[in-house]
């Protein structure tokens, strides 16, 4: 069987049935990190996320069988961060020649009405 993300986090959250004992393709697709970030953000785990951040040297097994027998049963649903879409950053980058990191923070900074002007240099007609 192949086994997702959706059923180790279900396994560890919920319905506490140990995969690795059942199926040794369990452990070879264990994803640790994912896992840890998943676990990270709700407030009752992420001390135990941090602790396996810091014991990561340790195998596939060894990091679900604590995460299991250690996290109390409760439905954890998260959606996952996604960055936003900034319309007018590639305008500032185009204009001033930033990065990403750089015309972000000039983004903050700008007017409406400054936009307005660098969009209209920026602009070489034509179609869009």
């Amino acid at each position: 069987m192949t086994y997702e993300l959706k059923h180790y986090l279900n396994s560890i959250n919920y319905d506490k049935v140990n995969l690795m004992d059942r199926d040794e393709e369990a452990i070879k697709s264990y994803p640790p990190y994912i896992i840890n970030r998943c676990l990270s953000s709700f407030m009752d785990t992420i001390l135990y996320s941090n602790e396996m951040n810091m014991a990561s040297h340790l195998d596939n097994k060894m990091q679900y069988d604590f995460f299991i027998n250690t996290i109390r049963k409760r439905k954890r649903f998260s959606p996952w961060l996604k960055k936003d879409f900034l319309k007018d950053l590639e305008s500032v980058k185009q204009y001033y020649g930033y990065n990403n990191d750089k015309a972000e923070t000039a983004l903050g900074l700008l007017t409406n009405e400054q936009l307005q002007f660098i969009k209209s240099k920026i602009d070489v007609g034509g179609k869009k």
